[in-house]
């Protein structure tokens, strides 16, 4: 399993709408809409890398009112 934090830019006064569509997204454990520089922080799990980069790019990035995303992977060591 992988797991990764998904920092979410949205359009001006779509951060509580988005994250409210990102929750629904299977893989998704968490989406809260916060202030500062990101608009929406997100907590997922997937299978793999590969299918962590199509739940970003197919699922989420895809979504009305996001401007940009930032996937961090969580590495334990």
């Amino acid at each position: 399993m992988v797991q990764a934090y998904i920092l979410v830019q949205t359009e001006v006064g779509q951060a509580a709408e988005v994250a409210e569509r990102i929750r629904a997204i299977d893989g998704v454990e968490k989406a809260n809409d916060v202030t500062g520089p990101y608009d929406v922080i997100v907590q997922a799990e997937a299978d793999d890398i590969d299918a962590l980069g199509t739940l970003v790019v197919a699922r989420i990035q895809r979504l009305d009112g996001i401007a940009r995303t930032l996937t961090c992977p969580i590495v334990n060591i």
